[in-house]
C-alpha cells in the first residue's frame, strides 16, 4: 500500500490539475473482495469483477446506466454550485430480502459531514424501473451477501438500513466537485462507490485513508461499473475535483451509484 499523509478536506476544494496523474486502481478478483476488506479496509473490483460477483451481465448494467441522464438538480449544495444533479433511495435489506421504504429525508451528522451535515435534505427518489431492474438487484443482493459476510459473521438475519444515491457531477461549465465537503467518513458500515461513466474530463482521483493512520492509497476509477468498497469506520475517502478537457463540452460529467449499508437504523436527528 502507498503511504502517503492525510489528505485535508481542502484539498478537495482545489482545482484539478493541468496533466494529473493517473494511477491505476489496485483490482482483486471478486473471491478476494472480502478478505480484502478485512485485511486492507477497502476492496477495489473492475468491471469484469462486478459483473461476475452480482451476476448481472455487462449489458444490463450499461443499459441501467440510461437512469442517469433523468436527475434533478442537487438543490442543497452550500458551496454555490449547481453541478451536482441526484436521486435517492432508502430500503432495508434482510437475508437477501429488499424492503423499500417510503420517501426519507437524507441526513448526516455534522461529524461526518462539515458542510451539508445537520440538514434534512429531500432529493428526487430512484425511478420505480430502476429499483426493479434486474440489474439492480442483483447489485443489491451482493452487497448484502457482503455485508453479511464481513460485517456480520455468524450473525445471520441481520437488518441492513440501506441509502442509495444516483450521481452525476456537471463539469461542462467549468469545475465539479464529486465530495464537496472533502475527504470524510459517512457513518455507516460500509460504502460500494460504482463509476457509472466518466465523460471527457481530467480529474476525478479517489484517495482513500485509514482513519487511524497515515496510510493510504491514490487512483483513478475509469472503467464503468468498476467499483470501490469502503469499511466506512476505518476508512475517509475524497474524490478530487474535475474539469472539462474541452470547455462546454457536455460529456464532460462523471456518474457515480453510492450504496450505504449500516446496521442499527437509518441516520436521523434523534439519533
Amino acid at each position: 500500500m502507498e503511504i502517503a499523509p492525510p489528505f485535508p478536506a481542502s484539498e478537495a476544494l482545489q482545482e484539478a490539475p493541468a496533466t494529473p496523474p493517473r494511477f491505476a486502481p489496485p483490482y482483486c478478483a471478486p473471491q478476494e473482495a472480502a478478505e480484502r476488506l478485512r485485511q486492507r479496509g477497502f476492496a477495489l473490483l473492475d468491471a469484469s469483477g462486478t459483473a461476475h460477483w452480482s451476476g448481472a451481465a455487462p449489458q444490463a448494467l450499461q443499459a441501467l446506466a440510461r437512469a442517469w441522464d433523468d436527475l434533478p438538480p442537487d438543490d442543497y449544495l452550500l458551496d454555490g454550485g449547481s453541478y451536482r444533479r441526484r436521486r435517492h433511495a432508502s430500503f432495508e435489506v434482510q437475508a437477501g430480502a429488499i424492503r423499500p421504504v417510503a420517501p426519507r429525508a437524507h441526513w448526516q451528522p455534522v461529524q461526518y459531514n462539515a458542510l451539508h451535515g445537520g440538514i434534512e435534505r429531500w432529493f428526487g427518489p430512484v425511478l420505480p424501473e430502476v429499483l426493479a431492474a434486474p440489474a439492480w438487484r442483483m447489485l443489491v443482493g451482493a452487497l448484502g451477501a457482503l455485508c453479511d459476510a464481513v460485517f456480520a459473521p455468524g450473525a445471520p438475519g441481520v437488518r441492513w438500513f440501506v441509502e442509495a444515491h444516483q450521481f452525476r457531477i456537471d463539469a461542462a461549465g467549468g469545475i465539479g466537485r464529486p465530495t464537496p465537503e472533502g475527504a470524510h467518513r459517512d457513518g455507516v458500515d460500509l460504502v460500494a462507490v460504482f463509476l457509472v461513466e466518466r465523460g471527457a474530463i481530467k480529474g476525478g482521483e479517489t484517495r482513500v485513508f485509514e482513519a487511524a493512520s497515515p496510510a493510504g492509497q491514490r487512483f483513478t476509477l475509469a472503467e464503468p461499473w468498476s467499483v470501490l468498497l469502503l469499511d466506512d469506520a476505518r476508512m475517509v475517502h475524497e474524490t478530487t475535483p474535475i474539469q472539462p478537457l474541452c470547455p462546454g463540452d457536455p460529456q464532460a460529467r462523471r456518474d457515480t451509484l453510492v450504496l450505504t449499508w449500516r446496521r442499527g437504523g437509518f441516520q436521523g436527528p434523534g439519533l
